[in-house]
């Protein structure tokens, strides 16, 4: 299994940089993870996006999601061109419901709502979900294949459940778009990078990958609180490749 990540910040980038984005490969087959703005562009860089197997979105905020609203154009003109025999299948939270109806757009995608109680099979690919803690219903993902297991948190506050959910993973692909001093002062929705080691060490996890960082703030910051709880731990780098 490789993950590539295309892009790691929210809930905007910084100059030059993308949102929330990671393609998930395995034999032949691509899956997108979340696509925040930039990552249209970026995904362009490793691989044609009419190619996509699925997308799945981890929750309905713009800085997972807007990019969806600009490859909806590319791949009606794909399917109308016989280059796609069938719109791509699209998976998320069904709510907000607003949010939820404007990912349909003609013949671009087959939109599915999907929560904790579903389980995908892609491919090689086995996804099953749990709820996390944000604004909107967000989703954590386990994604198991012949080649290991990688568990992306998507957006949540610290919960109990994550560790399980994320037991013996090769990979913890985790946000951490707080320091400890954010959570301190009471800021909700999101893990600091201390929380996110946390939960590496509790599910004893081979390797965490912090991502979802603040643009303004240096990443160095979030990595030398977490290597206090879990020491493998590394800061996700847009157009990373990493092999499970």
């Amino acid at each position: 299994m490789k993950i590539t990540i295309l892009g790691c910040y929210g809930p905007y980038p910084p100059a030059g940089g993308a949102c929330s984005g990671y393609l998930v490969s395995e034999d032949g087959w691509n899956i997108l993870l979340d696509c925040g703005n930039g990552i249209l562009s970026r995904l362009q860089e490793y691989l044609a996006f009419q190619e996509l197997n699925a997308i799945i979105l981890s929750h309905l905020h713009a800085d997972h999601v807007s990019d969806i609203m600009i490859m909806r154009y590319g791949l009606e003109l794909a399917y109308n061109r016989a280059l796609r025999n069938e719109p791509l299948p699209l998976y998320a939270p069904a709510e907000p419901a607003g949010e939820f109806e404007r990912l349909s757009y003609k013949n671009a995608y087959k939109v599915s709502g999907v929560s904790e109680e579903t389980e995908l099979q892609i491919g090689p690919f086995t996804i099953k979900f749990r709820s996390g803690i944000h604004a909107v219903p967000a989703l954590s993902m386990r994604i198991e294949s012949p080649s290991g297991v990688m568990v992306y948190s998507g957006d949540t506050e610290f919960n109990s459940g994550l560790a399980e959910f994320s037991k013996r993973a090769n990979l913890l692909l985790c946000e951490a778009n707080y320091l400890e001093a954010d959570i301190d002062a009471g800021l909700p929705n999101h893990l600091s990078a201390a929380q996110a080691a946390q939960v590496a060490s509790e599910a004893g996890v081979n390797r965490l990958v912090l991502t979802h960082f603040y643009p303004e703030r240096d990443p160095v910051l979030s990595l030398a609180e977490a290597v206090i709880y879990f020491p493998f731990t590394e800061l996700a780098k847009e157009r990373q490749e990493i092999i499970i």
